[in-house]
């Protein structure tokens, strides 16, 4: 199990990598059922193979989403925070039968106004079985502090 680390404990430019899952055709379709996009291109076979695409790809949103799970599972953990946004780009679609992890990191840091909660800025990479950046981006995430009974060093440098 890897430890969950506080706001105090982490250092700008510290890596994290997470486990790879293989995307299916019924992860895909389980997708447009809970958004109720069944846009063809994502759930029709035939019409995707005619398509420019040669074949099902994912919803954008499926890849952001899935990317922002597969950190909760990565090398590096956080407590439980609080999202406060995303800006995110589709590079390149995902098929059926991609296999994908994230690459993501510490890019900055800073406290808040109330001495419980730190923001980062998460870079991340989603990436294929190619080595293909498939989408990317940056999260920002509000995170816990240590508790006021624990030591900290002081403000985030």
């Amino acid at each position: 199990m890897i430890p969950t680390r506080y706001f105090d404990d982490l250092k700008i430019g510290e890596k994290g990598t997470t486990p790879e899952v293989t995307v299916s055709k019924e992860m895909i379709r389980a997708y447009a059922d809970l958004t109720g996009d069944h846009t063809p291109i994502h759930v029709d076979e035939d019409y995707a193979k005619k398509s420019h695409f040669g074949g099902i790809v994912t919803h954008g949103l499926f890849g952001q989403s899935l990317a922002d799970g597969l950190k909760t599972r990565g090398s590096l953990q956080f407590p439980p925070g609080s999202s406060l946004g995303w800006t995110w780009d589709f590079r390149q679609p995902i098929y059926a039968g991609d296999t994908l992890h994230v690459d993501y990191k510490i890019g900055a840091m800073r406290t808040t106004k109330n001495p419980d909660w730190g923001i980062l800025t998460l870079p991340a990479k989603l990436i294929n079985q190619n080595g293909d950046i498939v989408q990317d981006g940056e999260h920002k995430l509000m995170i816990l502090r240590k508790p006021l009974t624990q030591d900290r060093e002081g403000p985030a440098k």
